[in-house]
């Protein structure tokens, strides 16, 4: 098993990462960075985000450039991991084969969580390190192959964690609602919590939502309360985390701890 002490230092810009891990790291002031081609968000104070997602083969290629020394190259190799397979059995039927007319339910409330994941604010919440939302026994790891009822599905897309219903659920990180629904189909009491930089954490399967879309909260206050909504055989927290649409592995986050 990973542990989080494998996560890169804050500052670091790492050689080898592993699928599923975020980077947070430090350029000189007034630097740009492409990633792979694409531009990425870098900080008046120089600080830079960015991850591997599950089944990213690498290398990643960083192109830096801060203006005096000229243009740099830093190539990132990305360790593989090996994916088991969960077997998930007692899951309702219509939830992993739905109707056409629960499907376009579905697509339109993922729509709006696809939405409320690509904000890129300025700021640097992610800085003081995360906590875990909840402590318990951990019944579902990230990019685990899922297959319900006997049929193949995506991997698993974030941590479940086994808690009564009713436990309350913290914020791993101080930030902005930017989604909360009591009722989604699949995912049931959903709540985004955006960080900054395009660092956004979920959580699913709530059974009551006690902040509302738009709301700033601090590391450690209380957000929800845990649950067995929409598609769930038990109580238990759903955590996940991505960087904008790149799914990550909260339990590879730097600096995880208990709140």
């Amino acid at each position: 098993m990973l542990s989080p002490a494998r996560a890169s230092a804050p500052n670091a810009l790492p050689r080898t990462i592993s699928q599923g891990q975020l980077v947070i790291a430090h350029l000189p002031a007034g630097s740009t960075a492409r990633l792979n081609g694409t531009s990425l968000h870098v900080g008046a104070d120089g600080r830079v985000v960015f991850g591997a997602g599950r089944d990213e083969a690498g290398p990643l290629v960083l192109t830096l450039d801060n203006g005096h020394d000229g243009r740099r190259t830093v190539r990132i190799t990305v360790t593989p991991r090996n994916w088991p397979i969960e077997r998930v059995n007692g899951v309702p039927p219509k939830t992993v084969n739905p109707p056409p007319a629960i499907a376009a339910r579905i697509t339109r409330e993922q729509a709006q969580v696809t939405a409320a994941r690509e904000r890129d604010d300025a700021r640097e919440d992610f800085l003081h390190g995360f906590v875990w939302p909840v402590r318990g026994r951990v019944s579902g790891r990230f990019g685990n192959q899922r297959i319900y009822n006997g049929d193949p599905r995506a991997p698993h897309s974030g941590m479940d964690i086994a808690v009564p219903v009713g436990t309350p659920v913290r914020a791993p990180a101080a930030g902005v609602v930017t989604f909360a629904a009591p009722a989604l189909y699949l995912t049931g009491g959903t709540v985004l919590i955006d960080h900054g930089f395009g660092l956004s954490s979920n959580f699913l399967h709530l059974s009551k939502l006690q902040v509302r879309a738009g709301e700033r909260v601090r590391q450690g206050q209380v957000i929800a309360l845990s649950g067995m909504t929409g598609r769930a055989t038990g109580p238990h927290l759903h955590w996940g985390f991505n960087w904008f649409g790149t799914r990550l592995d909260p339990l590879l986050l730097p600096g995880l701890r208990d709140h």
